[in-house]
This record gives structure tokens, C-alpha cells and sequence, in this order.
């Protein structure tokens, strides 16, 4: 079986890695990536693939940023003729970026069958692209891969077959107790020095379109989240749209958020692993923080992955001042989640995912 995995964006890159160490355990199967170039500069992209010891891509697409419906289209365009040339058996997708729906429009036009990694999920917010991605993918997926109950229980509502879902765990895990368990001192000093000087912080990341397009909303969060840094520090990689907004509208940062460049995985990994709380609007650190037993504050007022907060430590808390402050205030008194890790994210995912393709051939 030929498959032909997809990747276009930093949050895709740390799923596809334990997914291509298990194929390549088995002689029956071949893979072919494809690295669409949706997200890519040298820190967002090529530091992953170096940390995460993906191999290089077999065809790279080049996409870059655009509009959502250039971007898509660029894709479109140019995968269509590596299926063409290549003629994979499978199309997997993971995730729910641009880079997920056009791979897998332009494969099942082209008849030929697709994988979705992290099926099912719905923040049924149709305002968020992604929610898009998802539901569009899904929609015309064969395999249906779940990291949860509720995703399952979503795809039945919405006329999926049951014997097409596959409740595999989740190999954002995978990779995180892999990496966790090879982590050493990063070659930064300063990220080791912090940590040795501040025995408590908070680790952030932000960069929804719905939190830092909006001078308001950015101004309105960093307002809080200066004021709790005047007891507690944070580290704070900062997304390049989240760097432009905050010079755009000029937005005031504590001195104790420290901001750093983008981080690789390891980096980021090593940082947040031992922070006392993890800040973010992110859909993957939601997942690593439960997997890790981190409590996570999520700067949203909804989740696709309601897992996180039904049996794990993710607690969403919007991004007005007043929630904001009110979450760190009960953290302080002790107020915070514990959780447990859900079931099948054992680092064992991509087994059971590539045990279906064995049986299916």
C-alpha cells in the first residue's frame, strides 16, 4: 500500500512524525510526504522537521500564505499532479489546517480514498476556518481516525457509518511521550536560566485571528495577563501574526512576559512541561498540557476538544479581563484541575491506526 501523507503546518508536523516511524517498521507499506509549505519559514517549519527527525518531504508545494481561498487553491493546484504522477493508494490528512481540506478534495476527485487524523472533532463555531476544514474533510473522508468519544459521536449524528470509525487515541500523544522521554538541556541557556531563576511561571502561546485581529480584544487580554505577570512571569513565543498585531496597535507588554522567537518542538516542550500553567489559544497544547498533567487556561469561549475539559486539565476562560484574572485568582487558591489522561493516549496511536491499513489491504 502506497500512502501518501500530508503536512502543511507546524500543529500537523508533530502528528504525521509518529505515524511515519510506524510505517516504516512494516516492508508492506510505503509512504510519500508531502509538505505543502502553508506555514513556512525556517523557525515555523524546518526546526520542526529537525526536532521531530521527520525525513525530508518527497515533494514540496510551496503554498505560503494568501488569502484562505488562494492558499487552498495553490494547493489544490499543485497536489493534484503529485497524485497524478504518484497514484497513491491513500490520501492521509491529519489535523484540520487548508492544507487538510484541499489534500483531501483533490484526492477524492481523483477517486482516490482518504484518511482523516483527529476526525471528528466540532467547536460547532462555523466562524473559526478550521471548524470549516473539518467538517468539509470529514465529509468525504473513508477513515474516520478519533482522539475521543465525542468525535465519534459527532460523525454518527452526521451519517457516518460506524465500522469507517476508528478510535485509534490520539498521536499527538505519541509524540509527546516520545519526545518527552529524549528531551535534554536545550542549546539556548537562556530557556535554562529562566527556568533556574523563576521556580514559578506560566508558559503562553496566542494567535487566533479571533484574539489578536481585534485591537480591542489583544489590548483587552494583555491588560490582564500584564497584571498577573507582575506576580507570576511568563515566557511567551510569539506567533509572527501575534508580533505584527502587537506593533500594529502598539499593545503595551509587561516586562515579565518575556518574548521569545518561535520555538521548535523541543524548546517548547522543555519551557512548558514544568510551567506552573500553560496560557493558550491553541487546539494542540489543550491536548499536550491533559497529556502531560499541566493545568491549561484557554483563551477561547469554546473547544473542539472537549475531552481536555470533561477528564483533563483544560479549563476555557474566554479572553475578557475580568475571566482572565478571575482563572489566575482561583489558581492561586488552589482552585485548579488535576485530570486524567483519556483513554487510548498512551503513545500507542499510530499502531492502531496503521494496524487498520495491514488489515484493509
Amino acid at each position: 500500500m502506497k500512502i501518501c501523507i500530508i503536512a502543511g503546518a507546524r500543529p500537523n508536523f508533530m502528528k504525521i512524525a509518529p505515524i511515519i516511524r510506524e510505517i516504516k517498521k512494516h516492508n508492506s507499506l510505503e509512504y510519500i510526504l508531502v509538505h505543502t509549505g502553508q506555514h513556512y519559514d525556517y523557525e515555523m517549519s524546518d526546526a520542526f522537521f529537525k526536532d521531530l527527525e521527520i525525513p525530508e518531504p518527497d515533494y514540496f508545494l510551496n503554498a505560503g500564505s494568501g488569502s484562505h481561498g488562494k492558499q487552498t487553491a495553490d494547493i489544490m493546484v499543485s497536489f493534484e499532479e503529485v497524485c497524478i504522477k504518484e497514484n497513491p493508494d491513500l490520501v492521509l490528512v491529519v489535523g484540520d489546517v487548508n492544507s487538510t481540506m484541499a489534500a483531501a478534495i483533490v484526492a477524492k476527485k481523483l477517486l482516490i480514498k482518504v484518511a482523516h487524523v483527529e476526525a471528528g472533532l466540532r467547536s460547532f463555531d462555523i466562524s473559526m476556518p478550521e471548524e470549516i476544514n473539518r467538517m468539509v474533510t470529514d465529509s468525504i473522508s473513508d477513515y474516520f481516525f478519533i482522539t475521543e468519544k465525542a468525535a465519534g459521536e459527532n460523525l454518527l449524528k452526521e451519517g457516518k457509518s460506524q465500522k469507517d470509525i476508528y478510535f485509534s487515541g490520539h498521536v499527538m500523544i505519541d509524540n509527546l511521550l516520545y519526545q518527552k522521554a529524549k528531551l535534554q538541556k536545550p542549546e539556548n541557556s537562556f530557556f535554562e536560566e529562566f527556568k533556574i531563576q523563576n521556580k514559578k511561571y506560566f508558559f503562553m502561546t496566542l494567535h487566533r485571528p479571533s484574539n489578536v485581529d481585534s485591537e480591542e480584544t489583544l489590548e483587552e487580554i494583555f491588560e490582564a495577563l500584564n497584571q498577573i505577570a507582575k506576580e507570576v512571569p511568563f515566557v511567551f513565543p510569539v506567533h509572527p501574526r501575534t508580533k505584527n498585531k502587537l506593533e500594529e496597535f502598539k499593545i503595551n507588554v509587561s516586562e515579565n512576559i518575556f518574548q521569545v522567537s518561535p520555538l521548535g518542538f523541543k524548546d517548547s516542550l522543555y519551557l512548558w512541561k514544568d510551567s506552573s500553567a500553560v496560557f493558550t489559544d491553541s487546539g494542540g497544547l489543550q491536548e499536550e498540557t491533559t497529556g502531560l498533567g499541566v493545568p491549561c487556561f484557554t483563551l477561547r469561549d469554546n473547544t473542539e476538544r472537549p475531552v481536555t475539559i470533561d477528564e483533563g486539565t483544560n479549563t476555557l476562560i474566554g479572553n475578557k479581563k475580568e475571566d482572565i484574572i478571575k482563572a489566575y485568582n482561583n489558581f492561586k487558591k488552589g482552585i485548579v484541575k488535576s485530570g486524567h489522561l483519556p483513554k487510548f493516549w498512551d503513545g500507542k496511536a499510530s499502531e492502531r491506526i496503521i494496524d487498520v491499513f495491514l488489515s484493509s489491504k
